[in-house]
C-alpha cells in the first residue's frame, strides 16, 4: 500500500489539476496587473493635479 502511494505521489497531476492551476495563476496575474495599472493612473493624475495647480500659480503670478 505505501508503495502505491509513493507511486500516485510521483506521476505528473491530472489534466484538471494542472488546468486549475493554470486558470489560478492566471487570474492572480491578472491582479497583479490590474494593481500596477491602478498605481501608475493614481501617480498620473496626482502629477496632473500638481502641475494644474503649478500653472494656475504662474499664470496668477504674471497677472498679478
Amino acid at each position: 500500500m505505501s508503495r502505491e502511494l509513493d507511486l500516485n505521489r510521483s506521476a505528473k497531476p491530472s489534466v484538471v489539476r494542472r488546468g486549475g492551476a493554470a486558470l489560478v495563476l492566471v487570474a492572480a496575474g491578472l491582479l497583479v496587473v490590474h494593481f500596477i495599472v491602478g498605481l501608475v493612473m493614481t501617480v498620473f493624475w496626482v502629477v496632473l493635479v500638481v502641475a494644474a495647480i503649478g500653472a494656475i500659480l504662474w499664470a496668477a503670478n504674471q497677472l498679478l
